[in-house]
């Protein structure tokens, strides 16, 4: 019998999903496009929050909080629509993901800004690095940090996360892009380094 996870309705969690034997399940365009799409989709119905997010070849990150609705209930939707649309796409039959997401709760100021800078930095902390600079990445919501002249879907907030800088950095955007580029971050799920092709550009 499969236990039920208990959430707390007012913290974030670090979500992380993982394909199935770390087979590369979002390693082209319009793959990253359609798990965009399933979050989008879900998010229209059952409303959440997402500071920060990274989708990889084999696996991907959020920060997130639901407004309503449980975790669970969120990311099953969305793992289930991302699975239907894989499956159409490749023929494939059987599960595509490792396991049940990982979800970690992020309780503090601090701690949000510790996670949700690992988690832009995995296209760079990867043992081959992705891109030479992050916000080249496109499959994360930093650029979307770096420039807030880019449109940003309606689930991710802006705003939270230079306001928690500590002193002496200033509560700005771009004192926490820096800080992202800055500091290297371990976290709970850290237990390796990747090794994985990257995907489309």
């Amino acid at each position: 019998m499969t236990r039920r996870r208990e959430f707390n309705p007012d913290s974030y969690y670090h979500v992380v999903i993982r394909g199935n034997n770390r087979q590369a399940i979002f390693s082209t365009k319009e793959d990253m496009r359609e798990l965009m799409r399933a979050f989008l989709h879900v998010h229209a119905r059952y409303p959440f929050t997402i500071l920060a997010w990274c989708f990889m070849s084999n696996h991907y990150h959020i920060l997130i909080k639901p407004k309503q609705d449980s975790l669970s209930k969120i990311m099953s939707l969305v793992n289930r629509r991302y699975s239907h649309s894989y499956s159409k796409r490749y023929g494939h039959l059987g599960r595509i993901y490792q396991k049940r997401f990982f979800a970690k709760e992020v309780a503090s100021p601090y701690s949000l800004l510790v996670v949700s800078s690992y988690i832009h930095r995995n296209p760079i902390q990867t043992s081959t690095p992705m891109v030479k600079r992050l916000v080249h990445y496109p499959y994360s919501s930093f650029p979307l940090y770096w420039n807030e002249d880019l449109p940003a879907p309606p689930f991710l907030d802006r705003s939270i996360l230079p306001a928690l800088m500590p002193e002496p950095h200033e509560q700005t955007t771009d004192a926490y892009c820096q800080y992202c580029l800055k500091y290297r971050q371990n976290v709970e799920e850290d237990k390796h380094i990747e090794e994985m092709a990257p995907p489309e550009m």
